[in-house]
């Protein structure tokens, strides 16, 4: 990876969760993140999926699942030059979508653009605002960033925060972006949340029913913490005729953790094609 350009400290997102859902340290960062994407099967492909749904743990948690989703784009890698990543609002409640004021992404890797003129795009459109408090202390799209710099060429992001938004409004920000072939979305979305390991399988499989039947309708936070995000790109596959195909679907008891309270986690990529 080219080693994307700094920005001046006033007009950078600085990283929140940096030593806590992953190493801090750039070379021990890079290696793990490295292990997780040489350890992925992906299937085999014919093209570059347009979308991707994957995790935003801990590394140690949910990056050998969400390292199952980046997989798919490595054969493309210098195809893709801008990630539209959109993810739930854990800390900081509101209404509609939010863009942050800041020029850049930082990681211990270094600092990601934001695409300027995207963002601006995306910006004019109802439910969508600037606010840099959803993004202060938000890990669900921070996470993703290692991973997209080690994995791909030079590129920019549109870091979407999505708070109570509705379907067919996330899909409307999407839909606005993904016209362009060089352009891929990310949607950041762990699933059920401290359910025994039974339960929690029961409930994750049904969402993956629902993700694969491209039906957002019953998805709720109770099945994944990005239901909303999920939801609007499920509206946009289906008006798209992309098709929804499994790549992994775990939780913490499978990864690292006990069985009695665990966190689902699922990848998926959306093509004109199955693939699997």
């Amino acid at each position: 990876m080219r080693m994307s350009v700094s920005h001046p400290t006033e007009s950078v997102r600085r990283p929140a969760v940096a030593g806590l859902f992953y190493p801090a340290e750039p070379d021990v960062l890079r290696r793990e993140v490295e292990a997780h994407l040489a350890a992925a099967k992906p299937p085999p492909l014919t093209e570059c999926p347009r979308a991707l749904i994957a995790p935003h743990a801990g590394y140690i948690y949910s990056g050998p699942v969400a390292a199952s989703a980046y997989a798919c784009w490595s054969p493309y890698r210098e195809q893709i030059d801008c990630v539209v990543i959109v993810g739930p609002s854990h800390r900081h409640w509101f209404r509609g979508m939010a863009l942050p004021d800041a020029a850049a992404f930082r990681t211990p890797l270094g600092d990601v653009p934001v695409d300027a003129a995207r963002a601006q795009r995306v910006g004019a459109l109802p439910g969508v605002q600037v606010l840099d408090a959803a993004h202060r202390d938000e890990h669900s799209l921070e996470v993703h960033l290692p991973f997209l710099q080690v994995l791909l060429d030079e590129f920019t992001i549109v870091p979407v925060a999505v708070g109570h938004a509705d379907a067919g409004g996330i899909a409307a920000v999407l839909d606005a972006l993904r016209a362009e072939p060089a352009t891929v979305l990310l949607i950041s979305s762990d699933l059920s949340h401290y359910h025994n390991y039974a339960d929690a399988r029961r409930l994750d499989r049904e969402t993956s029913d629902w993700i694969e039947g491209l039906d957002g309708r019953h998805i709720d936070g109770e099945h994944a913490c990005g239901c909303h995000g999920i939801s609007g790109l499920l509206r946009l596959a289906a008006d798209q005729g992309w098709l929804a195909s499994t790549l992994d679907l775990r939780n913490s008891g499978d990864t690292a953790g006990n069985r009695e309270q665990v966190v689902g986690y699922g990848a998926w990529a959306f093509s004109r094609e199955p693939l699997n």
